[in-house]
């Protein structure tokens, strides 16, 4: 028999703190958390393979602006594309709520070809590296998601599932007796700041027609969070057979289909994010994670078959005293292509 106490109820302020006019948000601070975090390793890649630790800090300027841009503007045309009609300014309100992961898989490997470009580094030996950060940052992210309460899965009795009172998107009309572990909710109101105030109720409140509850529902946030830290495992574990001799393209490769795969099965659990979504046959991140799969599995089917380039090349230059200026390293001249 399942009681109320099996289902944990998850309502925890999304604003840490509020300085002012400025909020610290638990998002905020965990998508952050995913560059500080993934920079040691990050470091320890490039020490282990004789590239000096100097070009992560550049690298990770590149990538944290094409994260931020592509996933802003990848919300933006793929989920609220009446935004740039209506109301253009709102784009740029990033704290406002609004990224989206395909918007990021576009945003990162545009900032890491520039990077490679203005460097001297090869495009996909940086993009077979950066994907073990980006995977330590997507577990994060999707932590940041269960603060906010955000994108969470179907109404579900499994005994780990999660009452979400705050997402007031997918909030329930309410029902006499209520369903084990639902919880009352009174009628979202929004403030003047855009933002919505949520307000739960005793169980023993009277129960109108208007009347909402929260049911329990799968902690999709929690799955995604957990299958990115097995996938840091597998590719940190696949890099580390290798190293430097890691056919070119697999770790990106693998990511792509490893990933996507999972996102793409993980729809299922899910609710429509936005309400275009509501009769289709696969929503949007579905259709969005089919291209990323396909180039996926092209790049295991070519990784390492380039013969004048097998492996990608870096400036081997970790033992060489850090200039004043940039660092370029001298490559073989077989890489000068």
């Amino acid at each position: 028999m399942t009681s109320l106490l099996a289902y944990l109820v998850w309502s925890p302020d999304p604003v840490i703190a509020q300085l002012g006019p400025v909020a610290l948000r638990w998002y905020g601070l965990l998508f952050m958390a995913g560059f500080v975090v993934g920079t040691p390793v990050f470091r320890h890649i490039f020490r282990t393979e004789r590239v000096s630790p100097h070009w992560v800090d550049v690298l990770t300027l590149y990538v944290l602006v094409g994260t931020v841009v592509g996933a802003r503007l990848g919300h933006v045309l793929f989920y609220e594309p009446d935004m740039l009609l209506h109301n253009p300014l709102e784009v740029l309100k990033v704290w406002h709520g609004g990224l989206a992961s395909h918007g990021a898989t576009l945003g990162i490997p545009l900032a890491c070809w520039l990077f490679a470009r203005n460097n001297r580094f090869d495009v996909l030996w940086v993009l077979d590296r950066i994907v073990l950060v980006v995977a330590i940052g997507g577990a994060l992210i999707r932590l940041g998601n269960f603060m906010n309460s955000e994108i969470g899965g179907y109404p579900t009795t499994v005994p780990w599932a999660v009452v979400f009172p705050r997402d007031t998107g997918h909030l329930l009309p309410a029902t006499r007796p209520l369903p084990p572990g639902a919880v009352l909710v009174a009628r979202p109101e929004l403030l003047p700041t855009g933002e919505v105030r949520h307000q739960e109720l005793p169980a023993n409140s009277p129960i109108g027609p208007d009347s909402l509850m929260a049911v329990p529902r799968h902690p999709t946030q929690l799955y995604e969070a957990l299958y990115c830290v097995l996938l840091v495992g597998v590719l940190y574990y696949r890099w580390n057979r290798t190293k430097e001799r890691t056919p070119r393209g697999l770790l990106l490769g693998l990511f792509l289909v490893l990933l996507f795969t999972q996102r793409f099965l993980g729809e299922f659990l899910k609710e429509a994010q936005v309400a275009f979504e509501q009769d289709n046959l696969l929503n949007q991140g579905q259709l969005l994670s089919l291209p990323p799969i396909l180039v996926g599995l092209w790049l295991l089917w070519r990784a390492g078959k380039d013969q004048q380039n097998p492996y990608g090349y870096a400036p081997r230059d970790v033992d060489e005293p850090l200039p004043t200026g940039r660092i370029v390293g001298s490559l073989p001249a077989a890489n000068h292509r």
